[in-house]
C-alpha cells in the first residue's frame, strides 16, 4: 500500500496547474517538507471551498492520530464512516504527485547487513504533477487527509497486486471534486498501465550503492 510519496511542485507551479490560490497560509516551521510525503507528514492538498478551489495543507492520516496507525489509504468507500466523507464534495480533495512508491515484495542483499526491501516508484508519462483522489476532514483546528486506492494495474500489481493509488485523469479531476458519490465509485479505477513508467528497485538506505538496481 502506498505509504511513500513525493511531489516535487512548488506551490506557484500547482496553483497554476490546478487553480484557486491559498486557503490558509502556508505553515513556515522547519519541520515542513511538503517533498517527501510519509504517514503523519503534512503534504500540498487541493480542495474545494464553498465556490473557491484552492491549495492547502494536511497531514497524511485521516483518523487524525486516533487509530493504532495512520491511515493514509481507504478503498472500501461503502463502510458507512467514509461513505460520509466521500459523499460529500466539500470533503474530497486532490492530493498533487509527481511520484509515488511501492516495496518489493522480497527482501534484497544488498551490501552487508541485513536483507532489505527495495523501493520502486511509479509516475505517469507527460506529466509534471498528477492527482490523486482524496477525502479530508477537519479536527479542531487541523485538516486530515486519506488518499483513496484501487485495484492494480498491470504494471502496479507485481509489486503491489492488492491495490494502487486512485490516479485521475485531468479531466476528471473537477468531477472527482463536485461530482456525486456515485461518480466518486466510478472514477475509483486503475490508471492505464501503458501511461505510466517505473523505476527501480533502489536502496536508498545502503550508501555505496547505484540508484538503480
Amino acid at each position: 500500500m502506498c505509504n511513500r510519496a513525493r511531489n516535487r511542485g512548488e506551490p506557484e507551479t500547482l496553483i497554476s496547474r490546478f487553480g484557486g490560490d491559498w486557503l490558509n497560509p502556508k505553515p513556515m516551521d522547519n519541520r515542513f517538507n511538503p517533498v517527501e510525503l510519509y504517514p503523519k507528514s503534512r503534504a500540498y492538498v487541493f480542495r474545494q471551498d464553498g465556490d473557491r478551489r484552492g491549495l492547502d495543507v494536511m497531514q497524511w492520516d485521516v483518523t487524525a492520530g486516533q487509530a493504532p496507525w495512520p491511515m493514509t489509504n481507504v478503498r472500501n468507500l461503502k463502510l458507512p464512516q467514509w461513505r460520509a466523507l466521500a459523499a460529500r464534495p466539500e470533503n474530497r480533495c486532490l492530493i498533487p504527485l509527481t511520484e509515488f512508491c511501492e516495496w518489493t515484495p522480497d527482501k534484497h542483499q544488498v551490501g552487508e547487513g541485513k536483507p532489505v526491501k527495495g523501493e520502486v516508484w511509479f509516475d505517469v508519462k507527460d506529466a509534471d504533477v498528477f492527482a490523486i483522489g482524496g477525502f479530508w476532514r477537519q479536527i479542531g483546528d487541523e485538516r486530515y487527509f486519506a488518499m483513496v486506492t484501487c485495484d492494480a494495474n498491470e504494471l502496479v500489481a507485481p509489486i503491489h497486486p492488492k491495490a494502487m493509488i486512485t490516479i485521475l485523469h485531468r479531466d476528471d479531476e473537477d468531477r472527482w471534486l463536485t461530482g456525486t458519490y456515485d461518480d466518486v465509485l466510478a472514477l475509483q479505477r486503475p490508471y492505464p498501465a501503458e501511461r505510466m513508467t517505473v523505476r527501480g528497485p533502489v536502496f536508498p538506505t545502503r550508501e555505496g550503492k547505484p540508484a538503480d538496481q
